[in-house]
């Protein structure tokens, strides 16, 4: 089973999902539901898919795009807003710190400050940050296959064997409590069945069978899915 990518529920997801191949450097792929740009052995891929409803929601996770210079950090700033992402905020741009910035769908990510040295090798799309709790990340380490790199206080993070972006959990005052709020991550499992048992038998809850996806929440609650691949 792998991690097929995280996914975002959007009004535009043509417009959004070029966004963020033109960010990537990938090619933005037209899906049934929306768009995929497509991932790698080191780096998750993104899909996102119609909604039909304007986003109101707090985010459950976002994005962390990382450089390691002050210009290279100017560089992906000017490269966001250019492709028509926005900054988060009206104060100047702060120097050598996190830059809070949005994509054309609202979806919120950061510009990490330069020479972060706990992204360092971890490619562009460097990290995915989530609120839950130290266990879930357990129980994604377990469903994915992956290490844990960094375990503090309430922070936990994961990484595939092969490096690349990080997968962290930490626990956000203002994050929504309903298990579908527009984000989630899509697996794809080369035997869907035995994928499912096993992610059951990890304590995933089993919610529905979905035009061929498997719908289910992770032991914090937050639902995902799986597909077959």
């Amino acid at each position: 089973m792998r991690l097929a990518a995280v996914s975002f529920d959007v009004q535009n997801p043509g417009v959004v999902g070029a966004f963020w191949g033109g960010m990537l450097g990938r090619e933005a792929v037209e899906e049934a539901r929306g768009v995929l740009v497509p991932g790698d052995e080191t780096q998750v891929g993104l899909r996102f898919v119609e909604e039909t409803t304007e986003k109101s929601r707090r985010s459950r996770l976002h994005l962390h795009l990382a450089s390691a210079t002050s210009d290279e950090q100017s560089a992906v700033v000017q490269a966001v807003l250019a492709l028509g992402g926005r900054r988060r905020g009206t104060k100047p741009l702060p120097k050598d710190r996190d830059i809070y910035m949005a994509d054309p769908g609202g979806n919120e990510f950061c510009v990490i400050e330069p020479g972060n040295d706990y992204l360092a090798g971890c490619g562009l799309l460097a990290e995915v940050t989530c609120d839950g709790s130290r266990q879930v990340g357990r129980f994604w380490r377990d469903a994915l296959g992956w290490s844990i790199v960094w375990d503090q206080g309430d922070q936990l993070a994961i990484q595939s064997p092969a490096g690349g972006t990080k997968i962290a959990w930490d626990r956000w005052p203002t994050a929504p409590t309903a298990s579908r709020c527009g984000q989630r991550f899509d697996l794809a499992a080369s035997d869907l069945t035995a994928e499912v048992e096993r992610l059951v038998a990890l304590r995933a809850t089993l919610l529905a069978d979905r035009d061929g996806d498997v719908a289910l929440t992770d032991p914090d609650g937050v639902e995902f899915s799986v597909s077959r691949d």
